[in-house]
């Protein structure tokens, strides 16, 4: 469902005064990543909404807000305090993210933008009903790690995305999520997903054409200093 804003009775919540206040696993070579790709996408007019899918405390969020143009929609997704619905799914929750909670996410994000996202509280299965096919420029995944929801994701987001659309997956090789690396690797191996670039925690990828990307990408990657890089050949 896409509830309502949190009620504030409870009090309100301290608000960060600095990004680097907002917990969150979100590194420095992903922000330089979500930027230069959000950027590229604006300078080109590439048209379409931002999507994020499992936002823990809104760090990501706050930083695709910031990118958001004028007549565009930013939806984001998560359970927050809601049930899992599942027990692997409420099982993970609990352990790994006990804490979160909408309230904390909206002041977060409350702090650095004028206006919240449009808000889905609720499993990232529910989110094509609430999200147009073929009106995402920009999707952002970190949602369940449990394989059979992030191959759902995948698959939703292939659909919300337009031609050009990018896809941003999390946890992609980290220990602890085999089930994200199978999906991600099965959507690239037998679902048409053609890899831009990596990080150490997220992929990115599109089901379009990729060499404008990984053009541009390389061409700005080469003449900026402190970055390493380099350039491998996965499934074409």
């Amino acid at each position: 469902m896409t509830a309502p804003t949190t009620d504030g009775s409870a009090g309100p919540l301290p608000r960060p005064t600095r990004f680097s206040d907002v917990k969150g696993w979100f590194f420095t070579a992903d922000q330089l990543l979500f930027d230069w790709f959000l950027a590229h996408q604006q300078d080109r007019s590439v048209p379409g909404d931002l999507l994020e899918l499992g936002a823990y405390l809104g760090k990501s969020a706050i930083f695709m807000g910031a990118r958001l143009r004028a007549g565009e929609r930013f939806t984001v997704c998560d359970l927050f305090d809601s049930p899992a619905g599942d027990a692997p799914n409420s099982r993970e929750m609990q352990k790994s993210y006990a804490t979160l909670t909408r309230r904390a996410f909206e002041a977060n994000y409350l702090a650095f933008h004028d206006e919240l996202p449009a808000i889905v509280q609720g499993p990232s299965s529910a989110v094509r009903e609430h999200v147009a096919d073929g009106t995402v420029r920009f999707a952002h995944i970190d949602a369940s790690h449990l394989y059979e929801h992030v191959h759902g994701d995948i698959l939703a987001a292939r659909e919300l995305l337009t031609g050009s659309g990018v896809v941003v997956l999390d946890d992609y090789r980290a220990e602890h999520c085999p089930g994200v690396a199978a999906a991600t690797w099965q959507a690239v191996a037998t679902e048409g997903l053609r890899p831009l670039c990596i990080t150490g925690t997220k992929f990115y990828g599109t089901w379009g054409d990729p060499e404008p990307y990984r053009t541009a990408l390389l061409g700005w990657l080469t003449g900026r200093a402190g970055i390493w890089h380099e350039v491998q050949s996965v499934h074409g």
